[in-house]
């Protein structure tokens, strides 16, 4: 499979002429429907909008909202007109908004007025104290130094901030021509997008990728799942995300496929998306699924269109997967591999993997990918088998991370190779296995131990909903393990029977010594499980115990 050298916009261009009449998106909920030649229009007049208020080629437009219509054309009028799109987290509050646009030097800011309860206008408003006395859409905020202009996603009159309509209206100041001279100075190789690291530690980094980076990667999700122009995706994970934004819209643009937008997760909105829009595939992280799959009203809804989707984010646990295949007939759903800094998709399983390999590992390496697995203490290169940390190199490394060389080095070395940071084994016939993060590995009394391969295990535990290990500290061992179960609903479930369930079928060193009930994990925003968290509360358990 040849890599494509196109911008964000051309690809659009490309299903705008090959397949006009074939739906591009649909809001269900918004009861909203677009075609590819009305899809391609739309982002063409939101550039020239964009271009209207003054925003230059490289200007970075910051965006905060959930998965609204203006996310998914911003998301393609910025590719157009050459603006880097920098994706902001919907569960930010002040200090995390501050930081992002301070770091990433932001001149726009397109937002919505909240989410979950949380005012969004009243977040920028501690910050900008002084929007009310700006003028129009242009915005003077000692704070924000770099902070030209707002644009509110709705029709509410905000100072300071342009309404969605009243910004619009500046499409009408710039020629068709002016659009086109714009887009003949774009190149693939351009920064197209800054990608926030989650933040399951530290403070985030800003990933910049280019065209290049996420047009081929969705371009290789999309021919890994044997998308067409026939298929419908739904879509209930976030565009700030990778998974939403590349394995998502990317994904279907490259490939012509319909995407059925779920604007803020919810298991019975999405199954209902999925029978009434008869979608072929479906995309979410583990607990998405979970949720589904344990709705009460599940087995009413229609699923049988479901043919494949993706299930990445975290550890995809066997016998969720199998669930996914055999309940709710997505036979040929597949595992993704990958980090923000890799586009993200390092690798991923086929539709038509044996069943062994796509409930065990992630799958091969996609096409034009490298990998290798290394020793973190020397460098070198491990033999087939041997766990190791997973290095890759390739069209899907990042740039890298936005005014940081320091950190930039570190993740990737002089000869090109992106150190993931997580602990992966490589077998005979090629596929990887991600045994955990380098920082997630316990040793108990010199035995390493890996929780996922733990938490797999009690994942066959009747009443096991969903299971995460972490290491705590111990005076004698060093490390003891912590299991954090969700039992399913109506389950009663004892410690000392799990324990027990344990005995002789894994090594002794491997049970956790604590195992903690809870109805939900610490999460971002994206759906990953923050193990630090965990790893916190673990600690404070573990000392009163």
């Amino acid at each position: 499979m040849e890599l494509m050298n196109k911008t964000v916009g051309e690809i659009l261009c490309v299903q705008a002429i090959q397949h006009p009449e074939n739906e591009a998106y649909v809001y269900p909920e918004r009861h909203l429907r677009k075609t590819y030649a009305e899809f391609d229009k739309e982002t063409d007049h939101l550039a020239k909008a964009f271009m209207g208020i003054g925003i230059q080629k490289g200007e970075h437009v910051a965006i905060w909202s959930d998965n609204k219509p203006q996310w998914l054309l911003s998301q393609f009028a910025t590719g157009k007109m050459g603006a880097v799109l920098v994706t902001v987290n919907t569960n930010y509050q002040a200090a995390e908004l501050k930081y992002l646009l301070q770091q990433s030097e932001a001149t726009t800011l397109i937002l919505d007025e909240g989410f979950k309860g949380t005012s969004y206008l009243e977040i920028l408003r501690s910050i900008c104290p002084s929007q009310r006395e700006s003028d129009g859409g242009h915005i003077h905020c000692p704070a924000l130094p770099n902070l030209k202009r707002v644009i509110l996603m709705t029709e509410k009159n905000e100072a300071g901030i342009y309404n969605w309509s009243e910004f619009l209206k500046h499409a009408e100041m710039v020629l068709d021509e002016e659009l086109e001279q714009r887009k003949q100075t774009l190149h693939p190789d351009d920064v197209i997008n800054i990608q926030y690291t989650s933040g399951t530690t530290g403070f985030p980094k800003g990933v910049m990728l280019t065209h290049n980076n996420v047009v081929n990667n969705g371009n290789m999700i999309a021919e890994t799942m044997k998308l067409t122009e026939n298929d419908r995706l739904c879509i209930p994970v976030p565009f700030f995300h990778c998974f939403g934004c590349v394995l998502g819209t990317l994904a279907a643009v490259t490939h012509g496929a319909t995407m059925v937008i779920v604007e803020q997760f919810d298991a019975a909105g999405v199954l209902r998306a999925v029978q009434d829009e008869k979608c072929t595939a479906l995309h979410g992280v583990p607990t998405m699924f979970i949720a589904e799959l344990n709705h009460p009203d599940f087995k009413t809804y229609d699923t049988s269109n479901l043919r494949t989707g993706i299930m990445a984010g975290s550890t995809c646990p066997i016998e969720v997967m199998k669930q996914v295949i055999e309940e709710m007939g997505a036979a040929e759903i597949t595992i993704c591999y990958g980090l923000t800094e890799a586009s993200p998709v390092i690798s991923q399983t086929k539709t038509d993997d044996p069943i062994e390999k796509r409930v065990s590992t992630v799958g091969k390496p996609h096409p034009h990918v490298e990998v290798k697995i290394i020793d973190p203490a020397t460098g070198d290169e491990l033999p087939i088998g041997d766990s190791g940390e997973l290095c890759t190199r390739g069209y899907h490394v990042m740039k890298g991370y936005y005014n940081n060389p320091e950190a930039t080095r570190e993740a990737i070395d002089s000869e090109g190779w992106l150190h993931t940071g997580d602990i992966a084994r490589l077998d005979e016939d090629g596929y990887l296995d991600i045994t955990g993060r380098m920082k997630d590995m316990v040793i108990r009394g010199g035995e390493n131990i890996y929780p996922r391969e733990v938490e797999e295990f009690l994942y066959t535990y009747p009443g096991v909903s969903d299971v995460q290990v972490v290491g705590v500290p111990d005076e004698r061992y060093g490390e003891e393990l912590m299991a954090w179960v969700i039992p399913k609903e109506g389950a009663k479930l004892d410690e000392d029977e799990i324990r027990a369930f344990c005995k002789g079928a894994i090594s002794h060193h491997k049970i956790p010594r604590y195992i903690e009930f809870t109805n939900e994990y610490p999460m971002t925003a994206s759906g990953k499980i923050q193990k630090f968290k965990l790893r916190e509360m673990s600690e404070e358990k573990a000392i009163h115990s």
